[in-house]
């Protein structure tokens, strides 16, 4: 028989910190000292804290790293369902003016666990979506950032979402698998031991959320994401971002510079069935899961593969390949496939794009993308 829906309800004892369902196995959580007289964050929130409180039904959204690839697309998906003031963007960079005046934004450092306490109470935040990272090839040029970002922020993460009652979502990755690993497909469940601090920090990250779901009732949800192909924000130091700047290449200049090889195969996902596949299990409901870190695929192709794909619409792109070790020796420790069969039995995962509508969407928005901002097409 599959247990009941969790709710989450305050007590004295718990500090707020622990749901109905897990009571049971409460043990005191070493939580930290409440500050005091909190802050007023947020430029909307003044005239927003007086309105009455939303319904269950409506989630409140804090989504940290929101500048990066995923972030702004996901908040856009996320208020169009929910409205605008009930999802709120944050990073340590400033957003350009669209996304600023796109609807509520703040700063936010996960390294600063006061502030996120603050965020959380005075903006009521019942959802937490924790995209702050620093990525693979980023990461190990600087491990000790990495290792402060990556672990030291999601501990700060999982503190507040334990003490506030909320559902949080930490996206893994392919890069949380090993040379161990099986790689074609990869299951849910099987050796990892991955070779980065990437890697390493986000299989932390699963085994830390399992734990304090098992023991606490934290309500943690974690995808590992494949590659994620994206027009809307250039690549950011990831293995597999080469799929993303062949295209910027393959438009403005014809010839694109590999740095993996031509037959390294690797999962890869349009940004629009990544941001979809994570709202649709934020909003599964708990009684579905039968994980806490699901594995979502759509596709697996190689970088002569896109590119063949691309030349079907740009005949005269060139593709060279020049392998970086770093980011080869990576790519050769990932997955060359997923297998996301839990996700589509359990919650119903499908995803809408394959390489072929994959090439087509981003020739077309990368177009019309120089096009408007004045620059050549080749």
């Amino acid at each position: 028989m599959q247990p009941a829906v969790r709710v989450c309800v305050p007590t004295a004892a718990q500090l707020g910190l622990f749901c109905r369902g897990c009571l049971s196995r409460v043990r005191t959580w070493p939580g930290r000292s409440f500050s005091s007289l909190p802050r007023l964050m947020s430029r909307w929130n003044s005239q927003e804290t007086s309105s009455p409180l939303p319904s269950q039904e409506t989630p409140r959204v804090l989504i940290t790293g929101g500048l990066g690839q995923l972030g702004v697309g996901l908040a856009q998906m996320l208020r169009k369902q929910y409205g605008t003031e009930n999802v709120i963007l944050s990073d340590i960079k400033k957003p350009p003016p669209h996304v600023y005046t796109s609807g509520p934004f703040v700063y936010a450092d996960v390294l600063d666990y006061k502030l996120l306490r603050e965020l959380i109470v005075n903006n009521r935040v019942t959802w937490l979506v924790h995209y702050s990272a620093l990525l693979s090839a980023v990461g190990e040029a600087n491990v000790a950032l990495a290792r402060k970002i990556n672990i030291t922020g999601l501990h700060n993460v999982l503190d507040l979402a334990l003490e506030n009652c909320l559902r949080l979502f930490v996206p893994s990755t392919i890069g949380a698998f090993g040379p161990s690993s099986p790689r074609d497909p990869a299951p849910d469940l099987c050796v990892q031991r991955p070779r980065t601090i990437y890697g390493v920090s986000k299989v932390h990250g699963e085994l830390m959320g399992e734990y304090l779901h098992h023991k606490y009732g934290l309500d943690f949800r974690c995808l590992r994401y494949p590659g994620v192909i994206s027009v809307n924000t250039p690549p950011g130091g990831g293995t597999t971002d080469y799929a993303v700047q062949i295209f910027h290449d393959a438009l403005s200049t014809g010839h694109h510079e590999c740095y993996l090889r031509p037959d390294t195969r690797l999962p890869m996902m349009h940004i629009s069935d990544c941001h979809r596949a994570t709202v649709e299990f934020m909003q599964a409901p708990e009684c579905q899961l039968s994980l806490r870190t699901y594995n979502i695929a759509a596709m697996s192709f190689t970088p002569e593969e896109v590119a063949q794909e691309i030349r079907r619409h740009l005949p005269h792109l060139k593709v060279t390949y020049n392998p970086d070790s770093i980011r080869q020796t990576i790519a050769d420790s990932w997955p060359v496939r997923f297998d996301d069969s839990n996700a589509r039995r359990d919650w119903g995962w499908a995803p809408a794009f394959g390489l072929e509508e994959l090439v087509s969407d981003m020739l077309r928005s990368i177009r019309d993308k120089r096009t408007n901002e004045g620059l050549p097409v080749s």
